[in-house]
């Protein structure tokens, strides 16, 4: 995916740098997806996202393998910066910084995108910025939607969490205690025989079997406080797929009806809770799974309940991508967070709550 050059203002306040035209090259590469993004700062809070370039590993079979993401990842950097360059019209000497997520996400993978980045930087003398994963999709998910300050509900592969900011932190108000939701469907899809692909023309497989089904099964529903469990959800709703529904349909539609619509409620209940205590006026849904439409559904119906905004990430800048990368990458370039290459250390469990975030501040 490329996609067209795009303008955005940033919806807060920044520090008006002596040169424009700042130009940062983002590279993606925690998980399954190797992202090259190419965004450009036009001055005034205008930042352009010149280029957008996705290479995804999918597996043939099982999960991600790390290493066989990590050595896809390879072998697609040559053609991915090249591509990402050759769209946002600009040579790699042009380049002022190199962003990359340093974590979390999985080691073997992580550390392709780093030593990129690393070689990048060194090679041509280049600023190094560090980049936490999580940080980037709920600031690509602000920018985009304009929003300034929102309760951020960020789902995907490998996270499932309510975020708000608070004095220069990211404060985790609730999370999976366990697996993800991504993971949840990604898990159940394959053992149940009807994964990978997990996404198919932009459905997940758990959307599509879902149509097949009609009928609500009683499944386990896990919060505890503003957190939420769904290893429970996971093994009953396997335990019933088995028993009944090997050779039959519909019942398979009906399991997976019933623990996609458990697992969103039990979401949407921990969302509210958090909205109403931390008194945002806007909610934002930002990773992997900002995509789904029956979840988009259910947080809009939440929101106009109590009177605010509700945003969701485009499908462009939801999944794991450069462009998030490369405009966190300027941001923290815009307030000096740079690293030097030796010490661009990667970090599989770096929480979005240690990252410190100067331009809350």
């Amino acid at each position: 995916m490329s996609g067209s050059r795009q303008l955005y203002r940033i919806p807060f306040p920044i520090p008006e740098p002596e040169d424009r035209n700042l130009i940062v090259l983002g590279v993606e590469s925690t998980s399954h997806t190797l992202g090259i993004g190419v965004v450009v700062y036009k001055g005034n809070g205008l930042v352009e996202i010149a280029s957008n370039i996705r290479k995804v590993y999918t597996p043939s079979k099982g999960g991600i393998h790390p290493r066989e993401a990590a050595n896809t990842h390879i072998r697609n950097a040559k053609e991915a910066i090249e591509e990402a360059l050759t769209v946002s019209g600009f040579k790699l000497r042009e380049v002022d910084a190199v962003a990359v997520a340093l974590g979390p996400g999985l080691g073997p993978c992580i550390r392709v995108g780093a030593t990129i980045a690393r070689f990048i930087s060194s090679y041509l003398d280049k600023k190094l910025v560090p980049v936490n994963h999580a940080v980037a999709h709920v600031e690509i998910g602000k920018l985009v939607t304009g929003l300034a300050d929102p309760l951020i509900i960020y789902v995907s592969g490998g996270n499932t969490m309510i975020v708000a900011g608070k004095q220069g932190y990211y404060r985790v108000y609730g999370e999976t205690l366990d697996i993800p939701l991504g993971n949840l469907f990604d898990t159940f899809t394959r053992e149940v025989g009807i994964a990978p692909p997990y996404i198919v023309e932009g459905r997940h497989a758990i959307d599509i079997c879902s149509e097949w089904g009609r009928d609500f099964i009683p499944l386990p529903y896990v919060v505890k406080g503003n957190d939420l469990s769904f290893s429970g959800l996971l093994t009953a709703a396997l335990s019933v797929a088995r028993k009944y529904a090997k050779s039959d349909r519909k019942k398979l539609g009906d399991v997976c009806l019933s623990l996609r619509e458990t697992a969103f409620n039990m979401l949407v209940e921990v969302a509210e809770r958090v909205l109403l205590t931390s008194g945002k006026k806007s909610i934002l849904l930002v990773g992997g799974v900002a995509s789904n439409i029956y979840l988009n559904t259910k947080l809009e119906l939440m929101a106009s309940e109590h009177g605010v905004v509700f945003r969701s990430t485009p499908t462009d800048y939801s999944g794991d991508n450069g462009a998030m990368i490369a405009y966190t990458g300027l941001l923290n370039y815009l307030y000096g967070v740079t690293v030097e290459p030796l010490k661009a250390y990667v970090r599989q469990r770096w929480r979005i709550d240690e990252v410190e975030i100067p331009w809350m501040k």
